[in-house]
């Protein structure tokens, strides 16, 4: 007998998004000019305000006004009719330093030596659904916005599509997880208002979603895939029937509130850390990454078909409390999770100045990921502005640039060394 599952997502200007956005943007900003910033950064998005809060250790300057307003014109909010737009919102800036009670756990003279900074457990899951290692549901769920986002922006087809926008995906699986078919499809899309009535203007959005949106995102996928999108598929479009007003007016927007979109999409497990706003040395988001990295790369060596991994920490401690890994009965080896999990912990430093120095956490990288999910995203390498100068930078056109490398936790450059050691 299956079972169904389900995930979510919300588009880059959901409330929530837009608000986890400006906190990593603020996050990058400082970073851009001392990598060194420590960053606690909170935001709050309503109608026509922007108020950002919390704790930050920096040398940096930034104007805070100036990257909120660039945050929400990239995202789409720029017409007056919006009740919330780049050019006319207020924009309130509370931030202030950060206690030396919570720095004098991360400060060390050996950065080695770096100590957590909180306390916390931290999840990270992977599993053979996809190509990138990530449940089918949220990928998905993922794609259907991304994509959605994309015809908008182009603004040749659905022209009426405004910033705001959630999914939602229902798979039926057997009972070793393996997806049978795709048996629902949530669509609920922002609009602008109709001339006509409010029945032409939603039977219009379905007939665009089914013929335009879906068949976009299905031309990505591999044929296994593509065969679960079948005839007796439900998509339900804009369910309460009209979706004209939304954004930071129709809802308030706090950072930090979609933490399971951020992840897994409710696979796997969550310890309930958010991630934006927060730099590195804040383990809710670099060991969560570690996490990430571990259960991909165990994966894709074979080891196991699905893994959930733990890592826990003390604040101001460096070495990790708790290290667990499960892999939920999938395993190929001849050894216990718990076996596992010690040989792991053998080949991967866990300590918090080796996870930021693994996967570059202290450039500025960090507002890419606060849509569409932390995790299946592809890693890259770009040059990006900063505004400082030592032996990792270089100078172009008058200006000073660094190659920093995007999603470095979804490498699978331990794949190797796992084979080696499990012997697969």
């Amino acid at each position: 007998m299956g079972y169904y599952f389900t995930s979510e997502s919300v588009s880059a200007g959901h409330p929530d998004k837009v608000a986890d956005q400006i906190s990593d943007a603020i996050l990058d900003a400082t970073l851009s000019q001392d990598p060194t910033s420590k960053v606690a950064c909170e935001t709050l998005v309503t109608t026509g305000l922007v108020v950002v809060a919390g704790e930050i250790r920096t040398n940096a300057y930034v104007e805070v006004p100036d990257v909120a307003r660039r945050v929400i014109d990239k995202i789409g909010y720029n017409k007056s009719e919006y009740q919330f737009d780049a050019q006319s919102c207020g924009v309130m800036s509370a931030l202030h330093g950060q206690s030396n009670d919570i720095y004098q756990g991360v400060g060390r003279q050996k950065p080695e030596d770096q100590g957590a900074g909180d306390q916390g457990m931290m999840f990270g899951f992977a599993c053979k659904e996809t190509e990138n290692y990530m449940p089918l549901t949220i990928d998905l769920a993922h794609m259907l916005l991304q994509e959605l986002a994309a015809i908008r922006q182009e603004g040749r087809h659905m022209k009426y599509l405004r910033p705001d926008a959630k999914s939602q995906v229902t798979v039926e699986y057997d009972e070793g997880w393996k997806p049978l078919r795709i048996d629902t499809i949530v669509i609920s899309t922002q609009h602008d208002e109709f001339l006509k009535n409010d029945k032409f203007m939603q039977e219009k959005i379905e007939a665009d979603v089914r013929h335009i949106l879906i068949p976009r995102v299905k031309k990505q996928l591999p044929a296994r895939l593509k065969k679960l999108f079948g005839d007796d598929m439900k998509l339900y479009v804009n369910p309460t029937g009209k979706f004209v007003i939304g954004g930071p007016h129709g809802d308030a927007g706090v950072t930090g509130r979609k933490i399971i979109v951020d992840t897994y999409g409710g696979r796997g497990a969550h310890g309930g850390g958010a991630f934006s706003g927060k730099d590195s040395s804040k383990v809710d988001r670099s060991a969560a990454y570690a996490a990430r990295h571990i259960a991909k790369n165990l994966v894709a060596a074979g080891v196991c078909d699905q893994v959930l991994v733990q890592i826990a920490y003390a604040i101001g401690k460096a070495e990790p409390v708790g290290f667990y890994i499960n892999t939920e009965g999938t395993s190929h080896v001849k050894m216990s999770d718990a076996e596992i999990a010690l040989k792991v912990k053998d080949l991967v430093d866990l300590r918090p100045y080796f996870i930021v120095k693994r996967f570059g956490l202290t450039n500025p990288i960090f507002e890419r990921t606060a849509s569409y999910g932390h995790f299946g995203r592809k890693p890259v390498i770009e040059p990006v502005e900063v505004y400082y100068k030592d032996d990792t930078t270089y100078e172009k056109d008058g200006k000073t640039y660094k190659d920093v490398e995007f999603f470095a936790w979804e490498k699978l450059d331990l794949v190797d060394k796992l084979k080696e050691a499990f012997g697969c």
